[in-house]
């Protein structure tokens, strides 16, 4: 990707509540309505603030499990499901300054329950997170050309 990884973190980590989830929001917020209609959190919650996140983080449906400030973001889905979700978006820099993004989405099933709603969704997923990725660079891109996203403040962890 042609843009500096710090463009690519500030989206990353502002993804969710107002800012929404960069694929078919159609589709997110009928999964928040499906949620809340067996029980679960829906998409209410929203995010503790608008640009920045930490451990522990409650977002939308998912809560911040781990944060890696400019490389790491793991999210593990607290909507009622047959099994345990992740979705973790990355940054890598290259060599020549700019990003590399990684999006991986993790589903450990319970019971036949759990493999019978994987295989339902499934065609799903590559349609929203396939979007999800490809709108996520566009904001970075845009991000970049704006100006933001470039600045001093930026140091990827593990770096000296």
């Amino acid at each position: 990707m042609d843009v500096p990884p710090q463009a690519l973190w500030e989206v990353i980590e502002g993804i969710g509540g107002d800012n929404g989830w960069y694929s078919f929001p159609l589709a997110w917020s009928v999964r928040g309505w499906l949620d809340r209609l067996v029980g679960g959190v829906g998409l209410r919650r929203g995010r503790r603030d608008r640009d920045r996140l930490r451990v522990g983080d409650s977002l939308d449906f998912w809560r911040v499990e781990e944060l890696v400030p400019g490389r790491l973001l793991r999210l593990r889905a607290e909507m009622r499901l047959p099994g345990l979700a992740w979705l973790e978006l990355g940054v890598e820099a290259t060599p020549q300054g700019t990003a590399r993004y990684r999006q991986l989405a993790l589903f450990q099933p319970r019971g036949l329950a759990g493999q019978l709603y994987w295989w339902s969704v499934a065609p799903f997923h590559s349609v929203v997170f396939g979007g999800m990725a490809r709108n996520i660079a566009g904001k970075a891109r845009q991000t970049a050309a704006a100006g933001r996203g470039d600045g001093p403040e930026f140091r990827p962890a593990g770096r000296d």
